[in-house]
């Protein structure tokens, strides 16, 4: 055990690493592989030619340029459809490429990260259970009592199976405290049906009555000719029983180690590219050949988007939209015009969002509203995942402070600051 531990220090290296940064020497080479610089596949999704008119359309919309006058709720729809059509099919396209250097510069955000809990590194979705699952194993020189509770309940994913085998484990601990000179009791036979099916199934549970104490040991069985490996947990002092008390507690309090979303807080000039969104595909909760088709379904819709559809009928398709996204990108502008981007879950709550906002702004006391596309005003309280409000895969919002507030700071001769934290404008950057 000490030569794994001792082996897994040379070939891993815990530092806090940048957005796709890999940690390991060897993952160097497996990110030249993916960024290789070579030709871009195929496009297998292309938009068709009346989506890329569409596209156009909607782009000269969005850059402000002369558009012909909306009249009827058929053109509102077809119109709608369009946009949707040319910003889907382009991410879509470009997903079904593959990704290269050259991908890279156009994607709004280059990938989804995440923040290990015990190294604070930066991981890549791929790189976060390897990278934990060895974080974890390098904790037994510090605490085997804690690496191995660690074990039970990140390693495992059935909480069913858990939760039986932390319950078996402690009964064990608690007959012996009860009974701590019954020889019986501080001995485990590991042949028993209910130690084979219900504890030692579960990975890390030998790895915590180890810790505690517990050896492995031979001993002849009686009416048997050959000896069977018991874990045998030698006599304890009371203090020790008490210790042991205490770590079968935290055994039951224990929580899985999960790898926590970096939002990757980031801050761009004012642009008119800010509702232009080109998202790499762990946003999506879709395989390649199911992007595929979706495009071809959003390509149809295009030509029959001039029928009118009931409100049942975009309450459905709104919910088959939210279902396909595990994150959402979302960008605000601020009053001075600089924009402000983060990386959420799809089932984060509005409040959330809140909380990002204020924790970016100097004066992140002060009242402030966001306004979604359409003119609906978030509530801060709202304890409503950002799916169910559409704000998925990728909105841009409109901040503004609280008017009143403002009147009140400017009648007491207060002056306007920037909004944005120093440590957001040092890395300020233009959106392409």
């Amino acid at each position: 055990m000490k030569k794994f531990f001792e082996d897994m220090k040379k070939d891993l290296k815990f530092k806090s690493a940048g957005p796709g940064k890999k940690l390991t020497e060897d993952s160097s080479a497996k990110t030249q592989v993916v960024q290789s610089s070579g030709p871009a596949k195929p496009c297998y999704a292309a938009p068709t030619e009346g989506a890329q008119k569409a596209g156009a359309a909607a782009l000269a919309r969005i850059e402000g340029q002369p558009r012909p006058r909306v009249q009827t709720s058929q053109d509102v729809i077809r119109l709608q459809g369009e946009l949707d059509t040319y910003t889907t099919g382009q991410n879509i396209c470009n997903l079904l490429q593959g990704s290269n250097v050259k991908d890279l510069a156009f994607l709004s955000v280059t990938g989804v990260y995440f923040t290990c809990p015990l190294t604070g590194a930066t991981l890549t979705k791929s790189e976060r259970d390897v990278h934990i699952k060895a974080a974890i194993f390098m904790r037994f020189e510090e605490d085997a009592v804690e690496a191995s509770i660690m074990m039970v309940h990140t390693f495992n994913k059935d909480r069913e199976k858990v939760k039986a085998a932390v319950d078996i484990i402690s009964k064990y601990i608690e007959n012996i405290c009860k009974n701590p000179t019954e020889e019986k009791y501080r001995k485990i036979k590991l042949s028993n049906k209910v130690f084979q099916e219900k504890v030692k199934t579960v990975e890390g549970s030998r790895e915590f009555l180890e810790a505690m104490g517990f050896q492995s040991i031979m001993l002849d069985v009686e009416g048997q000719e050959e000896s069977e490996e018991f874990l045998v947990l030698m006599e304890h002092d009371p203090e020790s029983l008490e210790v042991m008390k205490e770590s079968r507690d935290r055994l039951q309090r224990g929580e899985p180690v999960r790898a926590q979303l970096d939002r990757q807080p980031q801050a761009f000039r004012p642009s008119p590219n800010a509702m232009r969104f080109e998202l790499p595909p762990e946003f999506y909760n879709l395989t390649a050949e199911e992007l595929k088709r979706e495009q071809q379904q959003k390509n149809e819709v295009v030509d029959k988007s001039t029928m009118l559809r009931t409100k049942a009928m975009r309450e459905r398709e709104e919910q088959r939209e939210r279902r396909k996204y595990n994150y959402t990108l979302l960008r605000v502008r601020l009053p001075d015009g600089n924009i402000l981007q983060g990386t959420f879950l799809a089932w984060d709550k509005v409040s959330v969002l809140f909380q990002f906002v204020r924790d970016s702004l100097v004066d992140g006391w002060q009242p402030f509203e966001l306004v979604a596309p359409g003119g609906h005003k978030l509530q801060e309280d709202q304890e409503v995942a950002l799916n169910q409000c559409s704000l998925v895969p990728a909105v841009l919002l409109t901040f503004s402070w609280d008017a009143a507030v403002q009147a009140d700071i400017a009648a007491g001769g207060g002056k306007c600051s920037a909004l944005l934290k120093p440590e957001l404008l040092e890395n300020i950057q233009t959106l392409s």
